[in-house]
């Protein structure tokens, strides 16, 4: 944990697979670092998960199996390093380092519509060349939306993701739409009526 905290800001660990997908279904991630052998869903399977709503965010696998099946089955999930236990802390580090030149060289600009681009890092949208900003509860639902492309998302969805343990009106929700649709494209969201959203990209 502590070698991970030297490239990452905050690190988050979780219990089993189960916990580790509603992590990274909910929250914004830079990498994840994954072992096979994990309670509930194993780890291979907790990544297919993941690569149907994100197919290029870093992965690391930690795992004792050296047995063909599962190297084929983890590079066929496009990770980034596979690390055989028991590793040493020089092996995690340059599997780390190579994280962050991925990362680096990703770009991390969203193109929404044919004139408007979302920036996950720096929280901000450009619009015709002009930058637009977001409050935090915009850009964190805007990610939301942009990670479930064509997918219903409904009103308990946003309200656990947004706020968990208050329950605001459906008011709170709708001004954050009304919002974001001024600033992208009054189309871009899309009402289900006593349902919630979806957003069709």
């Amino acid at each position: 944990m502590e070698a991970i905290e030297l490239f990452f800001n905050k690190v988050v660990g979780v219990r089993d697979g189960i916990e580790a997908l509603f992590e990274i279904m909910n929250d914004h991630y830079d990498v994840i670092i994954l072992d096979i052998a994990l309670p509930c869903i194993d780890g291979l399977d907790v990544i297919k998960k993941i690569r149907e709503i994100d197919k290029k965010i870093p992965i690391i696998i930690l795992s004792a199996h050296t047995e063909q099946e599962y190297l084929w089955r983890a590079v066929e999930l496009k990770i980034t390093r596979y690390l055989v236990k028991p590793y040493d802390k020089t092996t995690l580090l340059k599997a780390l380092e190579d994280v962050a030149l991925e990362l680096a060289e990703y770009t991390l600009l969203f193109q929404i519509t044919s004139s408007c681009k979302y920036d996950f890092y720096k929280k901000i949208l450009y619009k015709h060349a002009k930058i637009i900003y977001l409050s935090k509860s915009e850009s964190r639902l805007l990610e939301y939306f942009l990670k479930r492309p064509n997918q219903t998302i409904t009103y308990e969805q946003i309200f656990h993701y947004l706020w968990e343990f208050e329950q605001p009106s459906k008011e709170a929700i709708k001004s954050i739409i009304k919002e974001l649709r001024k600033k992208i494209d009054n189309t871009f969201i899309q009402n289900l009526y006593g349902v919630g959203y979806i957003c069709e990209i």
